[in-house]
């Protein structure tokens, strides 16, 4: 007979909570010092508002989610009896997050300083498009957290992760790559220790999380080869930004920002519908683990986390860590995500974490966001089938369109009024190449998963699913959702559309239905079993 369950109340804390914590906590600086470092260094957003107003309520949105998590493993510890329950860690999504940053409030700014506003006045606009950004897909989760299970029947794998995968191997990994070769010496050893901890898994001379180790030795390495004259031209000590306690509290700041979130609604709905998806990869990878949360729940806790974080200020979505059985291997169980949640939650209340995240340098910040994109765009072929695997390629591809956009769209390459009127010119051999370029970036993340979609269901076989998938993407391109016309990605009304813009929105639209027609006359054919 089973003996019943120990009432013996679980330990708050751990001597593996110690590892947890610092792991937790380094992975959720760096990301706020990326987002900091493209935002006001890349873009020239205000760092009063970027340390003032956005990271307030980005971290309570942190504090709440882990606060959540905390309690929920003891719940369950409690109810099995168990003292080896390890809580769900939780912290601010790496893709979702340094892409809002790169593809959504970075070029919103730099729009709203074209549209006449001054810095504060466009970084304000900024912050309240962030904040309404983050309202839209706490809503979209938690509408989808019910949904959970029936996202990941229609969608195939190669799909969702295959779309994610391209933005990371590109925006995560191509881009940080390039700032951290900026600073070769320090961006070197920061990157190939952090390779040697985390992919080589080589042993070190002291007991200190491998992460830690990496951002200490490449922040002493830039600071004492600045100091001492021998760092990259420009070496310069950073002047912090003087900041008062901030209580984020809510309100109705992020209604102005709702009109703004309309042309990057092709990102921002991906976004949160592939935090519904990790949400459930991750409740099952602890499941397998040995600690039984309830998908449901684990979901509605990341929804209630990035709503409130919006409706508070925050401009970077929360999400459960994939690396639950890890930080349990450290011998973490609930102390390490309670520890980080008030760190990270009350620190960036009283500034202490916007006075940390300052003295961080891109050059270290960037490794870290390079491995974090190696691993997803590994992990989009190792989960998937391998039939599949072209499919995961395939959705790669939008993503280096969008990526070369970015670069294409700097005026220190091409001058404003050339990439203004690309859609003026016309091609002596098809459409012209850089407004093609432009088109198959705008909303290249539904694209990814849209085209791994129906690849996936050719090679299975389905070919009338196949050619409705095209027939979606037709539409779908007609309104501007994927390969929008306009530079911003806006969408539009098809017949809003005038001279080579509707030319190209129309023969887009065309393409895809017409190749659609194809399968479905293929699949009239009597088909060979495989």
């Amino acid at each position: 007979m089973t003996p019943p369950p120990s009432r013996t109340a679980p330990r708050w804390f751990v001597a593996g909570d110690l590892n947890g914590f610092f792991g937790l906590v380094v992975d959720n600086l760096s990301i706020l010092g990326f987002i900091a470092m493209a935002l006001v260094g890349i873009f020239g957003v205000p760092a009063e508002i970027v340390f003032g107003r956005m990271f307030p309520g980005t971290a309570l949105g942190v504090l709440l989610g882990n606060l959540a998590y905390t309690w929920m493993a003891r719940r369950l510890a409690a109810r099995t009896g168990r003292d080896d329950v390890t809580a769900m860690p939780l912290g601010l999504d790496a893709p979702t997050s340094i892409g809002m940053a790169l593809l959504v409030l970075g070029p919103a700014f730099l729009a709203f300083r074209a549209d006449g506003l001054d810095a504060e006045a466009a970084g304000i606009a900024t912050w309240q498009l962030g904040m309404a950004s983050l309202v839209v897909m706490g809503v979209l989760k938690t509408v989808l957290s019910f949904a959970g299970d029936w996202i990941t029947r229609v969608l195939p794998r190669a799909a969702l992760l295959g779309s994610i995968g391209g933005a990371a191997l590109t925006l995560l990994g191509f881009l940080p790559l390039v700032e951290l070769l900026r600073n070769p010496v320090v961006g070197m050893v920061t990157f190939g220790l952090l390779l040697y901890v985390l992919v080589a898994r080589g042993s070190l001379p002291v007991r200190i999380p491998g992460v830690l180790l990496a951002f200490l030795v490449g922040t002493a390495l830039y600071y004492g080869l600045g100091l001492a004259g021998l760092g990259v031209p420009g070496f310069a000590l950073p002047e912090p930004v003087r900041l008062s306690p901030q209580l984020p509290l809510p309100g109705l700041g992020f209604i102005d920002g709702l009109p703004a979130t309309v042309p990057y609604l092709p990102l921002l709905l991906p976004f949160g519908l592939l935090m519904v998806v990790g949400g459930i990869n991750v409740s099952e990878s602890a499941r397998a683990a040995g600690d039984d949360y309830r998908t449901r729940d684990v979901l509605l806790v990341e929804a209630f986390s990035t709503l409130a974080a919006g409706l508070c200020g925050g401009v970077a979505q929360t999400t459960p860590y994939i690396g639950q059985p890890a930080y349990k291997q450290m011998g973490a169980r609930s102390g390490y995500t309670l520890l980080t949640g008030l760190f990270v939650g009350i620190g960036g209340m009283l500034g202490v974490v916007a006075g940390l995240v300052q003295w961080l340098p891109l050059a270290v910040l960037a490794p870290i966001i390079v491995y974090v994109g190696i691993g997803i765009t590994v992990q989009a072929f190792e989960a998937t089938p391998a039939r599949h695997a072209p499919a995961v390629v395939l959705a790669f591809l939008p993503s280096l369109a969008y990526l070369l956009g970015i670069k294409l769209g700097n005026p220190d390459w091409i001058s404003p009024e050339h990439f203004a009127a690309l859609y003026a010119q016309t091609g002596a051999h098809g459409l012209p190449e850089l407004a093609v370029l432009v088109t198959l970036g705008n909303g290249f993340i539904i694209t990814a998963m849209l085209w791994a979609t129906a690849l996936v269901a050719m090679v299975e076989g389905r070919l009338r699913a196949a050619a409705g998938v095209l027939l979606l993407c037709a539409g779908l391109s007609l309104v501007g959702v994927v390969h929008s016309v306009d530079p911003r990605g806006g969408v539009y009304l098809p017949w809003s559309l005038d001279g080579l813009r509707a030319v190209i929105a129309w023969q887009f639209a065309g393409g895809y239905a017409a190749l659609a027609a194809l399968l479905g006359l293929l699949s009239l054919q009597r088909m060979r079993p495989r």
